[in-house]
């Protein structure tokens, strides 16, 4: 398959910056189905039409440029289609976007990224060019492609490694405390950075603590500090269910879903009476919550991007596994000395035992220093 390390026409870059900036606007909005944008239009500069990803169940991006452009009076037949992923071949819950643009008349495609799922992967480009259109992919180190795998890096990991993208949240003071000794938390960081959690939050298919935080911080762990149309699921690591019935995270928006370990009996009844949360038993060796299966089965449910907030225990144990794929680290400029620390595992005997990351980010967000960072070689898959 031809694909180009830059694209060939200056109007493809901006074109496609628009559309991957069209794709953000889905944030929040087309889980599980990836970002999404599009424009269509002439090699003149005429701007036809665009759009983004709905609602799963709704129009993708190609669908709704089409649309976009029809309201506006305009003919596409002959124009060029930009859109950051690869129009799908299949019919899902919807009509395939390909047949769309085919039958719309467009006579060229360019695309940003391929897609891996099992039932478009190359597909779709396929299937445009068997109807004479031309297309051209971008090469996959392109900077505009990995701007769209970044945007989507949830989808294809859940797609290629049937597992979530888990992206771990932590706010601590620069001694790297979370907490007082006595478990006091609220606020280490400012409004701020807060806000920017809720951001992250927004791009999460789930939300997921561990009871350790359910008891001690009563948390809603829904996203309230920036606007959503989409809530993202919660869930709980609960291997004995010991979630109060009355816990706030029990109330709306959604059931919650609780994962709990053997001997869970004791309490399933009193919480199903709440009739907001949905129990699955995945016990490990130990009795507790298999974390692995976990991401799978949330992975089966459609969850791309998994948010974890948790406690330093859930987070430790989630770091020896090796199954946290970015640490969401928000540093606040003050020391507390003696406290909780981000993840209670160790004590280690050698340096070269750590747990070893490289920066992807550092932003300042009002007076915190937000720090994100990834294990070396984790996005290649």
């Amino acid at each position: 398959m031809t694909t180009q390390a830059a694209p060939p026409f200056p109007l493809d870059g901006a074109r496609l910056t628009e559309a991957l900036a069209l794709a953000e606007s889905a944030i929040g909005v087309s889980e599980p189905n990836p970002r999404v944008g599009c424009i269509v239009g002439r090699a003149d500069g005429t701007l036809l039409g665009q759009g983004a990803t709905q609602p799963a169940g709704q129009a993708h991006a190609e669908v709704m440029a089409l649309r976009d452009a029809a309201a506006r009076g305009h003919e596409v037949r002959g124009a060029t289609a930009w859109v950051t992923m690869e129009p799908c071949a299949h019919h899902g819950r919807t009509p395939p976007c390909c047949d769309a643009l085919i039958a719309a008349g467009v006579a060229r495609v360019v695309i940003a990224l391929r897609d891996p799922f099992e039932q478009v992967d190359g597909r779709g480009i396929e299937h445009l060019r068997a109807a004479g259109i031309a297309v051209t992919v971008l090469d996959a180190s392109s900077p505009l492609a990995l701007a769209a795998r970044e945007l989507n890096i949830g989808f294809l990991s859940r797609v290629v490694r049937r597992r979530p993208w888990l992206r771990m949240k932590i706010a601590a003071s620069l001694d790297g405390r979370t907490a007082l000794e006595n478990g006091t938390s609220q606020w280490i960081t400012g409004p701020a950075a807060r806000a920017d959690g809720h951001a992250w939050r927004k791009r999460a298919g789930a939300v997921l603590t561990g009871i350790g935080t359910v008891l001690e911080d009563d948390p809603r762990l829904d996203v309230r500090d920036v606007p959503t149309s989409l809530q993202p699921q919660r869930v709980i690591v609960d291997s004995r269910l010991q979630t109060p019935p009355g816990a706030r995270i029990l109330r709306p928006p959604g059931r919650v879903w609780l994962y709990a370990g053997d001997g869970a009996a004791a309490g399933r009844a009193a919480l199903e009476a709440t009739g907001m949360v949905d129990i699955r038993v995945l016990p490990d060796a130990r009795g507790k919550v298999d974390l692995a299966a976990l991401l799978a089965d949330l992975a089966g449910r459609g969850v791309n991007e998994l948010h974890v907030e948790a406690g330093h225990k859930l987070n430790a144990s989630l770091l020896r596994a090796g199954l946290v794929d970015e640490l969401l680290v928000y540093l606040a400029p003050k020391l507390i000395g003696l406290g909780r620390e981000m993840a209670a595992f160790g004590p280690l005997t050698e340096l070269d035992q750590s747990l070893a990351f490289r920066f992807v980010d550092t932003s300042r967000v009002g007076n915190d220093l937000r720090v994100r960072a990834r294990p070396p070689g984790r996005e290649v898959f």
